[in-house]
């Protein structure tokens, strides 16, 4: 199977090795290799330290993807159980990481616990209200020491990332705009433990005061022996957040950042060296969590090439869980695993460090993925369960806000259609953002367009048959703000065929959401690099009034185009937007949401219908 090729970045990784801040140091079985995406060999760890050689036990306890998920999702949704069993839950999680570090003890073990990156972002509104202070905070009492940066870490930029870090409260308005930090004059103190983003670099690092955003490594003792943890995120970070937080800094090459810091270590005389990477792979074999089924992704081509020197992988970002034995370059076995997401899942990684060599003794390493169990009398964390308490008192104002009805008998779901790939929900929201009037000062837009990965939930009622304001901010949870530019039909259509070209090929295809547009595409020109797949004339209501055909869409002509800043900024690779004019940015995209909702009250699903797929 041929992997997608992935860009370098020379220059930024050989300066990125140069100059990297180095955090300071604290004291603190058999599983599947693979060898390709197709593998199926198992390996065996049978070989052992000699019996005169002294180790040192060490335990990693991992997680990832947590999303400021603090309370429990029901078990009716998958997000809430894996596979048959009810996981997840902050209070729950706490409880399981203290338990297995006392097991690790008992085993004269030092247990360190990592993370690998989203743990903020697209998070739900008891965290997001409050710019993921809570998150942060319940962090710090679940024992968190280092966590390499996620994509979704940048969704407010790099400059608030460092706020998490550090600490300090945003004048926000007290809520004004949707999120309030440091409410009812709190304090925030920022992280416990210590973000890593090594291949987070600066695009110009003479105009910064730190040589890097954020340090790339952080070195601690474990029984006086030294462990090195590198920790990244995705090279495409720079596609999939907004640009507008991210206009300073770049996302360098995985392996070529990590192979750049090896030898650096490696004189300091560490030789046990650790990756916490937010990339990952998907499994054939989703349900099975402690296993590694026909694996494939980015993270595999890069587990598979990280210098000889990493001795394992703790990987997140695509919400899978698996525990995998992948071979390095020279042939040896390197754990990598996941832990799903939402906390529902805790990896434990057993090493020994030969004392002698000062390095881990690779084909001894384990790895076990344990459920976290949310049944009724399972143990809790008591101080994170009155952290949830006291912010759901805090939130529940704007939370249970009723704001709509659902039209009864029917439902708004974000099930994208098969016959073309629009959603109940996707248009709905489109919808919204054409009425908006908050960005109609150089005329009311006729187009909307909606990037389909930021719509994060179904549209649900609660038990009174309510839309809350809840519901609605679980639907948009990312606070992006809605723009207004001008577009010539040209522009548009190339718009258009960047859903399935450029960065979105293949298998990354995003079709938008519309509103004020329908068009026909053809799925077999689609899956050709850099083919056009618009059939025939796509059709404006270019005067805004449903009532009257549309017309088709014409090149040289100018029209008014609504979308969020997220996508006309560039991201999810829409750069076409680039060429848009006259630019006018109003409010959230949730308020755009909101506002229609209450107007339209109640809310019926539209027809699947603007968007059809040639047969």
């Amino acid at each position: 199977m041929q992997l997608s090729s992935r860009r370098t970045r020379s220059g930024a990784v050989a300066a990125l090795a140069a100059t990297a801040l180095v955090a300071g140091c604290l004291t603190a079985a058999s599983a599947s290799v693979v060898e390709g995406p197709d593998a199926k060999r198992v390996y065996q760890a049978k070989a052992k330290p000699t019996a005169k050689d002294k180790v040192v036990k060490l335990d990693l306890l991992a997680f990832n993807d947590f999303h400021g998920q603090l309370e429990v999702v029901p078990s009716t949704s998958s997000s809430g159980r894996i596979n048959n069993t009810p996981a997840g839950g902050a209070a729950y999680l706490a409880a399981l990481l203290d338990e297995e570090r006392s097991k690790s003890r008992a085993a004269g073990a030092t247990p360190i616990t990592v993370a690998a990156g989203d743990l903020i972002g697209a998070s739900p509104l008891l965290s997001a209200a409050f710019h993921d202070e809570p998150t942060i905070e319940a962090m710090n009492m679940m024992g968190l020491q280092v966590a390499s940066v996620g994509n979704h870490e940048f969704d407010e930029g790099w400059r608030e990332l460092q706020r998490m870090q550090n600490g300090g409260c945003l004048d926000d308005g007290d809520g004004e705009n949707g999120a309030d930090s440091c409410p009812g004059g709190k304090s925030f103190d920022g992280a416990d433990f210590t973000y890593l983003g090594a291949n987070v670099v600066w695009k110009d690092p003479s105009t910064q005061e730190s040589p890097t955003p954020f340090p790339g490594v952080k070195v601690m003792e474990v029984q006086k022996e030294k462990v090195a943890f590198i920790g990244m995120t995705l090279e495409a970070t720079d596609t999939i957040v907004s640009p507008a937080g991210i206009q300073e800094i770049d996302f360098a090459d995985e392996v070529e950042t990590a192979n750049a810091l090896v030898p650096g270590l490696q004189k300091r005389g560490i030789k046990s060296i650790i990756v916490l990477l937010h990339e990952g792979v998907q499994p054939a074999d989703p349900t099975a969590y402690n296993d590694c089924t026909g694996v494939s992704g980015p993270g595999l081509e890069i587990a598979q090439n990280l210098s000889p020197a990493i001795d394992a992988v703790v990987s997140g970002h695509t919400h899978q869980p698996y525990n995998c034995v992948v071979d390095d370059p020279n042939g040896n076995p390197r754990l990598l695993t996941s832990a799903a997401s939402l906390g529902r899942i805790v990896s434990k990684l057993h090493f020994l460090i030969n004392a002698k060599s000062g390095d881990i003794v690779r084909p001894a390493a384990f790895a076990h993925n344990t459920i976290v169990e949310n049944a009724p009398g399972e143990p809790t964390h008591q101080g994170i369960l009155d952290l949830i308490d006291l912010y759901t008192e805090l939130v529940a104002p704007i939370r249970d806000e009723v704001i709509g009805h659902i039209d009864p008998g029917t439902s708004i779901t974000r099930t994208p259609d098969a016959n073309g790939g629009d959603s109940p929900l996707g248009n709905l929201i489109a919808d919204a953002q054409k009425a908006d009037t908050t960005i109609d000062d150089n005329g009311a837009p006729v187009i909307a367009l909606m990037n389909p990965g930021g719509i994060r939930a179904d549209l649900v009622e609660n038990a009174a048959g309510d839309i809350t304001y809840g519901a609605a901010f679980s639907v948009q949870p990312f606070n992006n703000l809605v723009a207004s530019i001008d577009l010539t039909g040209a522009e548009i259509k190339a718009i258009l065929e960047q859903q399935w070209n450029g960065g979105n090929e293949g298998t990354n295809r995003k079709i938008l959401q519309v509103s004020g547009l329908s068009y026909t595409w053809d799925l077999s020109a689609a899956l050709e690099s850099g083919a056009s797949a618009i059939v025939g004339d796509v059709l404006v209501d270019d005067d805004g009034d449903p009532s009257t055909a549309m017309v088709p869409l014409v090149d040289g002509d100018s029209y008014r185009v609504v979308a969020n800043n997220f996508i006309v900024d560039g991201g999810d690779n829409f750069t076409g937007f680039s060429a848009g004019e006259n630019r006018i940015t109003g409010g959230l995209d949730i308020d755009s949401l909101v506002t229609y909702l209450r107007a339209n009250d109640p809310v019926a699903p539209t027809p699947t219908d603007r968007i059809s797929q040639q047969p």
